[in-house]
């Protein structure tokens, strides 16, 4: 199963605009830009949505199935929208009215339009959530809403509790995180786990723990949130993916726990360290949040794509770490590993989003430049080629978080 990555609390005022907001404490990631395994997305100037690479299930939302090499609209989604989530075969968008629309493969109801085993081309309305959304993120089939109330509600896939109402019952529309009613400020979705910020700085999640992703100390599911090990308070905002769990602290450093197979094999990655091991068991990073190294201060937002971490710093500059086979570190190599974050080439500042997944990542300059790296097998990288990069190439036709030239 495909997946994406997904994002801190967004502020239900922001609109997207030239130039972009710088992030803030209180406004830790724009989400103006969206990457998922083989396919991205991004708010345009207009507020509208545009979505580039693999189009299966209809997941660039243009009423069509046929990949894509460069940037087209999502349609019924020409203004008013805030943000944007990419999931495994599906995205989310959030309006300005505080309303979520989604569209893609529906296999097991994540789209929230009540019905399961069926694909969208288009973007629908969530049953239910027709106002009263501050943030939408997606997972690997699951997607999850925090309200302005500060609850949390999920739908679609719940074979291993990632919805959190206690069931491992599959939901085609919006369900209850239970004890999630209130008090939540972040939310993060994994492949199979959902993690939450809450007003006092702690962070629960639930869902698979099989590689410790869950951060509790142990490699057990949960249906309902549990408490991260040693994160009862000091955290601003959370992100995950696949089998992996970040955190960025209140006072700029990064934590990380969980652990995900970068392919049917029988290595496993460590996002701390950012290798491979041979074991089937990865300890360090199942026993709870351990610090990234050199990483104490200075980040805003971190995300997390297939096998590799990438960290947004107050400076306005991008570093990276983890795998970078098809060049998603940014560095100018590929077919390497980098166990401590290092700079992306271009990006040590004015950099104002950043967002990865699968094999590759994306950043949103101060200027409004959109630009990607990484795998391009299926024109994820939104320059009109299938070429690999192993530096930042500007997306074809996007400014200002995604605004049309």
């Amino acid at each position: 199963m495909r997946h994406g990555m997904t994002w801190p609390v967004l502020p239900l005022a922001l609109v997207a605009m030239l130039p972009l907001p710088r992030p803030t404490a209180n406004n830790p990631h724009t989400q103006v830009v969206a990457v998922g395994r083989h396919h991205a997305c991004a708010v345009t100037l207009t507020g509208g949505v545009r979505c580039w690479g693999d189009n299966e299930s209809g997941k660039l939302g243009d009423g069509t199935t046929t990949a894509r090499l460069t940037p087209v609209d999502v349609k019924g989604l020409a203004t008013g929208v805030v943000a944007v989530t990419a999931g495994g075969h599906f995205n989310c968008a959030l309006t300005t009215g505080g309303s979520v629309q989604c569209w893609g493969d529906n296999a097991f109801g994540q789209l929230g339009d009540g019905k399961q085993h069926s694909e969208r081309s288009t973007a629908k309305e969530v049953k239910g959530l027709a106002s009263g959304v501050a943030a939408v993120v997606a997972g690997g089939g699951h997607t999850c809403a925090l309200t302005t109330g500060g609850g949390v509600r999920c739908w679609g896939l719940n074979e291993q509790g990632q919805l959190g109402d206690g069931t491992k019952s599959n939901r085609t529309t919006p369900t209850d995180v239970a004890g999630l009613g209130s008090g939540v400020t972040g939310l993060a979705a994994g492949i199979a786990h959902t993690c939450a910020v809450t007003s006092a700085g702690g962070v629960k999640c639930w869902g698979a723990g099989g590689f410790g992703e869950l951060g509790d100390g142990s490699r057990e599911q949960r249906t309902t949130p549990a408490d991260v090990r040693g994160l009862e308070s000091g955290v601003a905002a959370v992100a995950a993916h696949q089998s992996r769990t970040c955190a960025v602290t209140t006072e700029g450093g990064v934590k990380c726990w969980g652990g995900a197979p970068p392919s049917a094999t029988t290595q496993v990655f460590d996002p701390i360290t950012g290798t491979n091991s041979s074991s089937t068991s990865n300890p360090s990073s199942a026993s709870g949040p351990t610090d990234v190294p050199n990483l104490s201060k200075g980040v805003i937002a971190v995300v997390l794509g297939l096998d590799h971490t990438c960290a947004l710093t107050t400076e306005g500059g991008v570093k990276c770490w983890g795998s970078s086979r098809d060049g998603q570190l940014g560095d100018g190599k590929s077919a390497t590993w980098r166990a401590t974050p290092g700079d992306v080439t271009g990006l040590a500042s004015g950099v104002v989003a950043v967002a990865a997944g699968g094999d590759s990542s994306c950043a949103v300059t101060t200027d409004g430049t959109v630009k990607c790296w990484g795998s391009n097998s299926d024109g994820q990288l939104g320059d009109g080629t299938r070429t690999y990069r192993t530096t930042p190439t500007d997306v074809t036709g996007l400014r200002a978080g995604g605004g049309k030239l």
